[in-house]
């Protein structure tokens, strides 16, 4: 990513709530649980869409905060980082715990753009360094995202309860879960622009409200933090 692309993006993450309307494309945030092991329980947390929608962004601003909460700490792996472009999945043998590291994304597994053929994903004002310690990810000026003609963005189909959508999050934490908030932005089928407010979707330890109530929802409170590393 060039600079000038850096510099387009930071400066739309305060506009960004307002570039789209709220759509029938989002249908709401769900999780499943992915790996249950020594470090915690591995939750992967993922934007219901139709098929033929797509997730371009994940931000937050002055009027909508971005806040990914655990109830009890994240577990980080040392060989790993805060994005699914530094999970290297060629390393999994070696280190197999990094393969249940904590890190955002859009779509791409890892670093390769598994299951899609590239990770082209970029971030823009984000502070990684509590959530890297093991804490709460907060920001009202940062984002992740990709750019609209990347395939990752667009949702595929993950079976059961979640259906088609795209992945936002790979966290590992306890049983109790966490929160999620956040602006999320793409396109529907038609190409339109959409854009969606999401407060305190919670993960584990609570139901994934539907997203009529997301709206209702305040962000649940951190009952504690604890840096967990490799």
């Amino acid at each position: 990513m060039n600079v000038k692309q850096a510099s387009v993006f930071a400066g739309t993450v305060a506009a960004l709530a307002m570039a789209g309307t709220a759509s029938a494309a989002f249908q709401g945030i769900a999780s499943s649980v992915a790996n249950v092991g020594a470090d915690g329980t591995t939750y992967r947390i993922y934007a219901q869409m139709d098929m033929g929608d797509r997730l371009d962004a994940v931000a937050g601003n002055g009027s909508q905060g971005l806040a990914l909460t655990s109830v009890t700490g994240f577990y980080h792996n040392s060989n790993g980082g805060p994005t699914s472009k530094d999970i290297n999945s060629n390393f999994f043998s070696f280190v197999p715990s990094l393969e249940w590291d904590s890190y955002v994304t859009v779509g791409a597994l890892y670093a390769d753009g598994s299951p899609f053929g590239e990770n082209a994903l970029n971030n823009v004002g984000i502070d990684w360094s509590t959530f890297e310690a093991g804490g709460d990810l907060e920001t009202d000026n940062g984002t992740w995202f990709v750019t609209p003609d990347k395939a990752q963005g667009e949702a595929i189909d993950h079976g059961g309860d979640i259906g088609y959508g795209v992945l936002i999050a790979q966290v590992t934490t306890s049983d109790n879960g966490g929160t999620f908030s956040g602006l999320l932005q793409g396109k529907d089928a038609n190409g339109d622009t959409w854009s969606e407010g999401v407060n305190g979707a919670a993960y584990g330890g609570g139901d994934i409200p539907a997203p009529g109530a997301l709206a209702l929802l305040g962000l649940a409170g951190v009952a504690g933090r604890r840096r967990r590393r490799a």
